[in-house]
């Protein structure tokens, strides 16, 4: 599972949606095709691109709190506070995640569960601070012992880094470690999936060009991502259920630098992919509809 924050399908439109003003070989070379308001479901080779609703009978603006922790525990988050709410999980939505997280009943049905992403110092050093300001994803797997991976587990090839190709660790953060090739990463994702029942693999730089926070690196980062997806879609091993689901619009129209009430994109290939594509149309049917294919 790839989890994409702030992706929703737009308008069919070059000025706003970067999905029509760039090239995306992971959509066009595959599909044949890029979903809009008007087309919002294209299929092809056992491979499905969906909406999903991610307002869930809330007004307002979805927000990845709320949104996540729909994802991620299989309930109506903002129906139970009454609102959306974001980026961080509401406080009282902390018990729901601890109890109900996807990666705490893959491991109560003796599954095996494993989170890709790997963290810099400056993180884990932020946590033993005391500060408790955590993503979904990141407080899931604290809650129910999922070991965060950190530099060590990059450089021997058994995580990612969250911008895929390492390039932000090494030229921000100075570590000491190569920048890889999309294509790379992606083949380290497949090794990892194979090893566990469920692996999860979070990318957020979506919602951060949505924001217009790295406008500058636009193009890079667009690349990057879509060789990473394209070389997935086209190397997934046939025992392998692939999943990209978002929680919120905003990536796909970027007039505006806030989320939209556009359904969120999300995408299944290989094994059980029309399991999912059908029973999936609403943020918080996902993990139920993931568990689903294990029972």
């Amino acid at each position: 599972m790839i989890f994409i924050d702030g992706v929703g399908i737009g308008e069919k439109d070059q000025f706003s949606n970067p999905f029509f003003k760039y090239r995306f070989m992971f959509l066009e070379d595959y599909f044949g095709d890029t979903p809009h308001l008007d087309n919002q479901r294209i299929s092809k080779n056992n491979a499905f691109i969906f909406p999903v609703d991610a307002c869930m009978g809330v007004e307002g603006l979805p927000l990845s709190g709320t949104g996540q922790t729909s994802i991620f525990c299989g309930v109506n988050a903002p129906k139970l506070i009454g609102k959306h709410f974001g980026p961080f999980p509401y406080s009282t939505l902390i018990p729901v995640i601890e109890g109900k997280n996807i990666f705490r009943t893959f491991l109560q049905r003796k599954m095996k569960a494993d989170f890709a992403n790997a963290y810099p110092k400056i993180f884990f050093d932020y946590i033993e601070s005391g500060k408790k300001r955590l993503s979904v994803t990141s407080l899931s797997c604290l809650l129910s012992g999922i070991k965060l991976k950190g530099s060590t587990d990059v450089r021997r090839g058994k995580a990612l880094t969250a911008e895929i190709d390492n390039r932000r660790w090494v030229e921000k953060l100075k570590y000491n470690m190569r920048i890889i090739k999309p294509e790379t990463a992606a083949e380290r994702l497949l090794r990892l999936s194979l090893k566990n029942h469920f692996t999860l693999f979070e990318y957020f730089l979506t919602d951060h060009l949505g924001h217009g926070r790295i406008i500058n690196e636009f193009d890079y980062v667009i690349n990057t991502l879509d060789r990473f997806l394209f070389y997935l879609l086209n190397h997934l091993p046939p025992n392998i259920t692939f999943i990209i689901c978002s929680d919120h619009g905003n990536f796909e129209d970027i007039s505006i630098k806030s989320h939209t009430l556009n359904p969120a994109f999300a995408l299944t290939a290989g094994k059980h992919a029309k399991h999912l594509a059908e029973k999936i149309k609403k943020l918080y049917h996902i993990k139920d509809a993931i568990m689903e294919i294990y029972s």
